[in-house]
């Protein structure tokens, strides 16, 4: 089942308020989205840290109705 990028984009901006997040869908089949996401929330926090904090705001639907996610992450300067 494919996922809107919308959808993605607003559990990650409900989850980092402060984030700039961009979502695309990368094939146009809306189960391969790409995503950057900046927040303030990932200083001092190590890369995989930070995706596990992403992966967490999506709720479990990496892997399920998200069939993959490629996942850019950095703190907001």
């Amino acid at each position: 089942m494919a996922m809107d990028p919308a959808t993605i984009k607003t559990m990650l901006q409900d989850a980092f308020p402060d984030a700039e997040v961009t979502v695309e869908d990368l094939r146009g089949d809306g189960d391969h989205l790409g995503a950057l996401v900046i927040s303030q929330a990932f200083k001092g926090k190590t890369r995989v840290q930070q995706h596990q904090m992403v992966y967490e705001a999506l709720k479990g639907t990496v892997g399920g109705d998200l069939h993959a996610l490629a996942l850019q992450t950095k703190p907001r300067d």
